[in-house]
């Protein structure tokens, strides 16, 4: 979107939440790891990470592991407002700064009929997106308001991206 030469290259940590850790420091701690864990890239860069969590009813969902539990996902979002954390982490290299914050938005679904709920998650398009959905495909024709940044409940808040971009030159 802003024009910029990009790789993507996943990392695998572990994803476990610690005990009594708060969404949002588990949020910017894996967003941190994810930055750390990614392999040195030739010549100087910026390593962009995130991880967003999806909470409701104070329960943390995240991806589905299966069609079944993308249902149950949905269900417990159906009709309700629930909240979207990204952890965002930019690593400067070879400068090894690193620079993290936290995003939060809030979702309001509508109301799903059962007959919904099974149509969409037979999609597919939420299986790898915390709490089962994607705003930016099908999932937006549930979605009756966000309060906050858009771009958050995607998963890269590019409004808070954009003043690290700035700061390392990347963009005016």
């Amino acid at each position: 979107m802003l024009g910029l030469a990009c790789s993507v290259a996943p990392v695998g940590i572990d994803e476990t939440p610690r005990p009594a850790e708060p969404p949002a420091d588990l949020a910017l701690r894996l967003a941190r790891e994810k930055a750390l864990a990614a392999t040195h890239p030739v010549g100087p860069a910026l390593v962009i990470a995130a991880d967003t969590i999806v909470i409701a009813g104070g329960r943390i969902l995240g991806k589905p592991r299966d069609a079944s539990e993308a249902r149950r996902f949905l269900a417990l979002l159906s009709g309700r407002t629930h909240e979207v954390i990204t952890g965002l982490a930019v690593r400067a290299w070879p400068e090894e700064e690193m620079a993290g914050e936290t995003v939060e938005s809030r979702v309001t679904f509508a109301p799903l009929t059962e007959e919904e709920i099974d149509w969409y998650a037979a999609t597919g398009e939420g299986m790898d997106k915390a709490g089962a959905y994607a705003l930016q495909g099908i999932g937006a024709l549930f979605i009756t308001s966000v309060d906050g940044s858009y771009t958050n409940v995607i998963g890269l808040p590019l409004e808070r991206l954009y003043p690290h971009l700035r700061r390392w030159h990347v963009l005016p």
